[in-house]
């Protein structure tokens, strides 16, 4: 993680605020560093993240219902200092009705953090005010400056690059990349996340949105994004994006699959999704792969240009509540694929890392891309 300057939130949620829409809101309010002060969502005015969350004192944060109830909390995490847009809906585009709430922070001094494709700062009433107020504006998804092909860079010696996949999008391929990060660091290695999307920068205060990159450039971003990996650990762990069957959202998997040219990947998987989330076109459906073919479909899709094995299924279980019923599902999934199955966010990232990186230094040393 890079040094960024620590800030104390207030997350911008309005009627939002859950594990779909507001998967940035839950993100951060998991991994980040910064405290939360507050969330706006007038729908659930009065409940506690914890109720979401789990029962931890970093996710004791009251939900209000505005702008100035947030800042009269007198909260014990002190006053804030930005909003944050906390939701990822489909195309990146900012809420109409939100612009008002805007105005309002950035008239009360608050920095303005978002990860829409909808840029903030390019917004001329937003910027006009943010100079007047002497605030900033962060938007995550702006591209580089950097724009690079790929060149077919080999990992240096001793890297060992991993790569979260999914069978759909929004199921936890950046979480797990965190926790499998976690475990590694725990278990005394130097591991190093990489950020691909706005949320995981918000997170760890570095990284590229790949899916707002020129296509042309994509591969040769996530390239350079695992060569700055390489400078700061040995333990490469590669945040996914979309699902490479998704019929909006495929370019960019493939971008990172091609451009981090993984030795090895976890596949992500939401047992009882019965279909691509799919929702901005309701009366149209796709159905998920049968899992052993999706595996198989990502190592030969990796191989045309580096070989890359699944080493291990990382499941998210929330949609089973019993923790019995949870456990089965890995357990036939495990016997299903033949690989180490577990779910690394409910019941802990360790025995499924200790399996990972023993698959990981079982490869074949030729498995490095040539």
């Amino acid at each position: 993680m890079t040094d960024s300057p620590v800030r104390r939130l207030v997350i911008l949620a309005e009627g939002r605020f859950g594990p779909h829409d507001g998967k940035t809101a839950m993100g951060v309010i998991r991994y980040g560093q910064d405290p939360v002060v507050a969330v706006i969502d007038s729908t659930n005015t009065g409940r506690n993240v914890r109720e979401w969350l789990g029962d931890r004192p970093r996710f004791d944060i009251p939900i209000v219902a505005s702008l100035a109830d947030a800042l009269a909390l007198g909260s014990s995490r002190g006053a804030p200092t930005a909003l944050l847009i906390g939701i990822a809906p489909t195309g990146g585009k900012l809420p109409a009705a939100w612009r008002r709430a805007i105005l309002d922070s950035i008239g009360a001094g608050l920095d303005i953090l978002s990860g829409l494709h909808t840029f903030i700062g390019d917004d001329p009433q937003f910027a006009a005010a943010a100079r007047a107020a002497g605030v900033e504006i962060v938007d995550y998804r702006r591209p580089p400056s950097r724009e690079e092909t790929a060149v077919g860079r080999a990992h240096g010696p001793g890297k060992h690059v991993i790569l979260t996949v999914g069978t759909d999008c929004a199921i936890g391929k950046m979480s797990v990349a965190l926790e499998l990060r976690r475990a590694a660091s725990e278990a005394g290695l130097a591991s190093v996340f990489v950020p691909t999307g706005q949320t995981g920068m918000m997170i760890d205060g570095w990284g590229v949105a790949v899916d707002r990159v020129v296509s042309d450039f994509s591969n040769g971003t996530c390239e350079w994004l695992v060569e700055q990996a390489e400078s700061k650990g040995d333990w490469i762990i590669v945040e996914g994006q979309g699902s490479l069957d998704h019929p909006a959202y495929s370019a960019v998997t493939l971008s990172l699959i091609h451009g981090s040219t993984p030795q090895a990947m976890v596949m992500v998987h939401k047992p009882g999704l019965p279909e691509h989330d799919w929702d901005h076109v309701p009366d149209r459906t796709f159905p998920l792969q049968p899992l052993n073919d999706f595996i198989r479909l990502h190592e030969q899709m990796a191989g045309v240009v580096a070989p890359s094995k699944v080493v291990a299924v990382a499941l998210n279980t929330s949609l089973y509540a019993d923790e019995a019923d949870a456990r089965r599902v890995i357990a036939e999934t495990a016997a299903e694929t033949g690989l180490p199955v577990d779910d690394p966010v409910r019941f802990g990232p360790q025995r499924l890392w200790g399996a990972i990186q023993a698959g990981v230094e079982a490869l074949d040393p030729t498995i490095a891309r040539r």
